[in-house]
């Protein structure tokens, strides 16, 4: 069974904890990339964009693996 472009994918029930270096990123809000839970452009012919966020300092962060948060990066 295939997922729908409409749908969100949970890539794991637990989030990915990363220390990130000062840059921008963009967290993958679909669950398809495979580059979890960073963005690598499978969201293409979906409704989802990736949310784009900046490190300013060395941060530890949990990065939200389900797709269902409601505090995204």
């Amino acid at each position: 069974m295939s997922e729908s472009k409409s749908e969100k994918v949970v890539y794991d029930r637990k989030p990915c904890i990363m220390t990130l270096a000062p840059g921008n990123y963009a967290w993958c809000a679909c669950g398809r990339s495979k580059k979890q839970p960073m963005c690598d452009g499978s969201h293409a012919g979906t409704e989802f964009t990736p949310h784009r966020f900046t490190v300013e300092t060395e941060t530890k962060m949990a990065l939200c693996n389900c797709k269902h948060t409601h505090n995204p990066p």
